[in-house]
């Protein structure tokens, strides 16, 4: 038996999806992932399986119901990850995403639903729904991936960019600055606002779960490694190298102002939880305000 399993051959894809039909191979996690869709298209190195991962843990931790948790994603890399799950998902048009989300807690308010997208689909074509989704206080979770560029497209500048870094549409460095989305959200109006490195992944679950058991708009950033395309046109190294950078850079704090969180080029990483507060969410402020005075029982 030893020397069969020493001497056997590397299953093809074919077959390894067929024993894994067959039921060989389950994982804990399956409950929670979509039967077909696995393997996944994310390069070798890249963070979003890791934050995907802490999310879907997340999932169990909060012990959150399936059949009222709604995923719903934009497009880009980490747009993908709604497609993997086995529960209600949207994958829906670049940058909509939020007033997708909006609407459906508006439609349906006893679901709970997060929004698990990227730094260039929620905060550049996407940035004017976000700060008034967290100016409103809608009753969401998002999940923001900031991987510093646009790596399904081509790997270009987008808005959390650092200055200096080269894309392939900064060539000779950003000469933008760039979101500092921890300062961006908290200033909006969240109510919670977090941010971990994909290093730091049972951290990273346990924000996730603090900012899903929040009511009001909770954010948590994840500052997540793109080898293929921002780290290597920057010379940061391999995906191992970006990881001892976290473990090196990131520091964690509690007390930090969000207006100093900045993220500089290739600098120090403060992660942490930032915002954790208390007030009205949209839909209390409008049912005691809106719908009572349709119904002439006016808040006094």
């Amino acid at each position: 038996m030893k020397s069969e399993l020493i001497d056997a051959q590397p299953l093809g894809a074919e077959q390894a999806r067929a024993g894994w039909l067959k039921g060989y191979g389950d994982h804990p996690l399956d409950p929670y992932l979509k039967p077909g869709r696995i393997p996944h298209i994310w390069c070798a190195g890249c963070g979003i399986g890791i934050a995907f991962t802490a999310f879907v843990k997340a999932l169990e931790q909060a012990g959150a119901p399936l059949d009222k948790t709604v995923v719903v994603s934009g497009i880009g890399c980490s747009g993908r990850a709604a497609g993997y799950l086995k529960l209600d998902t949207y994958h829906t048009t670049h940058g909509r995403a939020i007033p997708f989300a909006t609407g459906l807690k508006l439609a349906q308010p006893e679901l709970k639903v997060v929004v698990f997208s990227g730094d260039g689909d929620l905060f550049a074509i996407g940035g004017n729904h976000i700060i008034h989704a967290a100016r409103r206080n809608v009753d969401i979770t998002v999940v923001c991936i900031n991987n510093f560029n646009y790596g399904m497209t081509g790997g270009q500048g987008g808005p959390t960019t650092p200055l200096q870094a080269r894309t392939t549409t900064t060539p000779y460095g950003c000469a933008e600055n760039p979101f500092n989305l921890v300062h961006l959200a908290t200033a909006a109006g969240a109510t919670y606002v977090a941010r971990w490195t994909v290093l730091h992944a049972y951290e990273l679950r346990e924000a996730i779960v603090e900012a899903m058991n929040k009511r009001g708009f909770s954010f948590v950033e994840v500052v997540s490694p793109c080898p293929t395309g921002y780290a290597r046109r920057n010379n940061l190294g391999t995906a191992v190298d970006l990881m001892k950078f976290y473990r090196d850079r990131a520091h964690p704090t509690d007390t930090l102002d969000p207006d100093d969180t900045a993220l500089p080029f290739n600098g120090d990483i403060a992660v942490g939880r930032f915002v954790d507060i208390e007030k009205p969410t949209f839909m209390d402020m409008y049912n005691d305000w809106v719908v009572a005075r349709a119904a002439g029982r006016e808040k006094t």
